[in-house]
């Protein structure tokens, strides 16, 4: 017999309470996603004072950080403009040119053929 009784007696454990002592189990998924911060949003990035933001699957500026660029925006989208229109300017004298040369050494073709036509029909004749 023991000395001070059972050498090996545990306590029980008591009941477990309630798994969540939280009451957000109890509302609904949207109010959860706001209340737990899963609502995430569009994706924005500050980047040298430029505020941009995801939409869409392309980086857009948000409204109002592009104060002072906007000039220089729209004078580059001008001379922008202007670049390609002096572009196509230029790619349709290329063509044009190109129609030229090719029409002058048809010409130059033709003429040589001509020429040798004769020299040939001279030198029958002697």
């Amino acid at each position: 017999m023991p000395l001070f009784g059972n050498t090996f007696s545990p306590k029980k454990t008591p009941p477990r309470k309630c798994a969540s002592l939280s009451n957000l189990h109890l509302l609904d998924r949207s109010t959860r996603e706001i209340e737990l911060g899963l609502e995430y949003g569009i994706p924005t990035v500050n980047l040298a004072g430029q505020s941009l933001k995801f939409d869409n699957g392309q980086w857009v500026a948000e409204s109002g950080s592009f104060t002072g660029d906007r000039r220089e925006m729209q004078r580059l989208r001008k001379r922008n403009q202007q670049l390609e229109e002096e572009n196509n300017l230029l790619q349709l004298k290329v063509d044009v040119l190109l129609d030229m040369l090719s029409e002058t050494a048809a010409e130059s073709h033709l003429l040589e053929k001509e020429l040798e036509e004769l020299k040939n029909h001279s030198r029958r004749r002697k």
